[in-house]
């Protein structure tokens, strides 16, 4: 018994390799559908994430990592989004100008008193990569603060979101 191994020899010759191919989308795979999301009453958070996962394409069993595999969505009813807490005062957007004293804020009341859709768009945008890609992906975004799109004629199927924050086309 000395200088046996302790597994049986014919288990190591008998195992077989199996060989599988990982597939790939390729560029003539690539099709974009429409969705189209209703923001009333959906927090913020959760609204983004769905909407990032769609624009990135995590949905689709073709997802490709360095492909842009996601769909496009139409976001309607941005003003109407539901933010809990103290963060109509609380959350600020801070942006830079590069130079002294330059430094300019603005809370989310204010900033959805400008541009109402700019919250949804930031929030989203935040989601995506930060490199050529994401910004292919957020091309793909169209955010409206009240209940009517452009976008008829590209027949977007609707989307909600249940408790959980998870997709449901109906």
């Amino acid at each position: 018994m000395e200088g046996e191994p302790w597994f049986p020899l014919r288990w190591s010759l008998s195992i077989d390799v199996a060989k599988f191919k990982t597939w790939t989308a390729r560029k003539e795979d690539l099709k974009g559908d429409w969705y189209v999301v209703d923001a009333t009453g959906v927090a913020l958070g959760r609204l983004a994430s769905g909407v990032a996962k769609i624009l990135k394409g995590k949905h689709k069993p073709t997802y490709t990592p360095h492909l842009n595999t996601g769909d496009h969505v139409i976001v309607i009813n941005a003003s109407r989004v539901l933010v809990t807490g103290n963060k109509m005062d609380g959350k600020v957007y801070t942006r830079f100008s590069g130079y002294p004293s330059g430094l300019r804020s603005r809370t989310l009341r204010q900033q959805q008193e400008l541009d109402s859709t700019f919250p949804v768009r930031n929030a989203v945008r935040g989601m995506l990569q930060r490199n050529t890609l994401g910004a292919d992906m957020l091309r793909r975004l169209r955010v409206y603060s009240g209940p009517e799109h452009e976008h008829q004629a590209q027949a977007p199927r609707r989307i909600s979101f249940d408790q959980r924050g998870d997709i449901q086309v109906v």
